[in-house]
């Protein structure tokens, strides 16, 4: 895959390969070919692990919808793989205190020939600070109780607190075009952006078609689409089974696809190009909303004691990942250091049977425990993307709470599902599914404040006092100053057992007759085709 070019910044993508409900950064990799093999008028071929669903880039927060708004939309700013910002639809920005300041560059236009200005950024994010769009970036990539102003083609934010790491923040926003805004609905199945592509086909659970702009030149740090070798043709192909994927990349059907089950290791003998990039794969949520049994204390710390997550640890990445570390290590991670070691209990089966016991959990002749007349029953819902070895995790996890008497039903999701599971329906009271970040106050919303009955975002209903104290302090620090603060806050989380990580990987994601940068996701405007 081509290196980066001097001076170029790519933009900071939403996913991590295929897993995760939203993952920024990456790593980038680079090959020895040079402008003389690169060839125009040709189709790239990408992958998907799952249909994205509803197109609109503020509606959700599937890695494969972040892949696919990449080519079509643009961030205010970009960020590359080592965390420095660059410019992309804003020429210049400054922060100060709480005023964030961005000077939109001359000559965007959109899709549809339109002006993008000022306004339309100030639109784009009243509209996502709006509770009642609920749109799941509110709190999570643009600070909540933001508000913005427009001066010719000067934008004014005003934040309601200091955001630490606020440019990273708008470096994941994308922004949709005055078409867009006024009309929502054609967005579902159709784009209004200002990107490289636009999409001309949708044909759910199986493709997404876009072709190439003319004339664009807005890039991360001022990529264009005159370049040869970028591709006339994109299309995006729903491909749910990785051993699928990788036959098609290995027959040249596909040119890139994120592979990192049994199946890479095919991919790695017949030398293909390869990136990798680190993330967690391994998350396990517990549902605290009204009517669901994991909001007691007792039965949250018994799923994980019973755990013996060194082992899930290796199934989830084939032996070949480590232990988790903190929430946020997508790189440029906004800080390093350790969250989980010291806050996690140790396995401990025993002790988690007793401790149901205690808490009135009592086991039945058919060796399910009971409360008050209420089996303790339990869906538990994982990522299909987690591949083969996360459906062996999954059993061994159903196993071990098995034993200790927890009923537990396991339900295999594909991203759309479980994300529908997790920010709709509500069923679910146990979930794997990974929240890829890199910087720590980008999963505050997901963790506490209002939940989805009030608008917000905190889909599990978690409420910690000890990890909103810490919050609170670790936002009033200047970036990296208060990793400290929000490595403490993190562990207040894990000692109450409102979410475990267990899991980090390096994730690869294969090319072949094609050369692209992979910052979290593929760029658009780094793909070349290759003769």
């Amino acid at each position: 895959m081509r290196p980066v070019r001097s001076g170029a910044l790519l933009a900071l993508s939403l996913s991590v390969a295929a897993v995760g409900l939203t993952a920024c950064g990456g790593s980038d990799s680079g090959s020895d070919a040079d402008a003389s093999t690169y060839v125009d008028g040709q189709t790239f071929s990408l992958a998907l692990s799952s249909d994205p669903g509803a197109l609109d880039p503020q509606g959700g927060v599937t890695s494969t919808l972040f892949q696919l708004t990449q080519f079509a939309y643009d961030n205010l700013v970009s960020v590359d793989a080592e965390g420095n910002v660059g410019s992309q639809l804003a020429s210049d920005w400054s922060v100060d205190g709480t005023t964030v300041t961005f000077e939109i560059a001359d000559g965007i236009t959109c899709s549809d020939g339109s002006d993008f200005t000022a306004q339309t950024v100030v639109d784009n994010i009243s509209y996502v600070e709006d509770p009642k769009n609920q749109s799941p970036f509110l709190g999570v990539f643009i600070p909540a109780g933001a508000t913005a102003e427009a001066d010719g083609s000067t934008v004014t934010v005003t934040l309601a607190a200091p955001s630490p790491f606020v440019l990273s923040s708008f470096a994941n926003l994308p922004m949709v075009c005055d078409a867009g805004i006024s009309d929502r609905g054609t967005l579902k199945d159709g784009t209004a952006g200002t990107g490289p592509y636009v999409l001309t086909e949708a044909v759910p659970g199986d493709h997404y078609t876009y072709e190439l702009r003319e004339g664009y030149a807005w890039g991360p740090g001022g990529a264009g689409t005159d370049e040869q070798g970028m591709p006339a043709t994109v299309v995006a192909k729903v491909v749910t089974n990785e051993t699928t994927a990788a036959n098609q990349l290995l027959s040249g059907d596909l040119n890139g696809a994120a592979v990192y089950g049994p199946d890479a290791e095919r991919l790695n003998a017949a030398d293909l190009s390869r990136v990798d990039a680190q993330a967690v794969v391994g998350e396990q949520w517990y549902n605290q909303n009204d009517g669901h049994l994991t909001a007691d204390p007792a039965v949250r710390a018994a799923l994980t004691q019973a755990l013996d997550l060194d082992e899930l640890q290796k199934v989830i990445t084939s032996g070949k990942g480590g232990p988790a570390t903190q929430l946020a290590v997508v790189a440029p991670a906004g800080c390093t250091g350790s969250s989980v070691e010291g806050s996690v209990a140790a396995t401990d089966a025993d002790a988690a049977a007793a401790a149901l016991d205690e808490a009135g959990w009592t086991e039945g002749a058919d060796g399910v425990r009971a409360k008050d007349g209420e089996k303790l029953s339990l869906a538990f819902v994982y990522d299909a993307s987690l591949g083969t070895g996360g459906s062996a995790a999954a059993e061994l996890a159903v196993a071990a709470w098995t034993e200790i008497g927890i009923d537990v039903t396991a339900t295999q999701l594909d991203q759309t599902a479980i994300a529908g599971a997790m920010f709709g329906t509500g069923d679910w009271d146990i979930a794997w599914e990974p929240v890829n970040i890199n910087t720590p106050d980008q999963i505050v919303a997901f963790l506490s404040g209002p939940g989805l009955a009030e608008g917000g975002t905190n889909f599990a209903g978690i409420d910690n006092a000890d990890y909103a104290a810490g919050v609170e302090t670790a936002m009033a620090a200047n970036g990296a100053e208060g990793c400290d603060e929000w490595l403490a806050a993190e562990g207040a989380l894990f000692e109450a057992n409102d979410v475990i990580p267990f899991a980090n990987n390096l994730l690869p994601f294969f090319g072949k007759g094609a050369e692209f940068d992979v910052v979290g996701n593929v760029v658009p405007t780094s793909i070349r085709m290759l003769g």
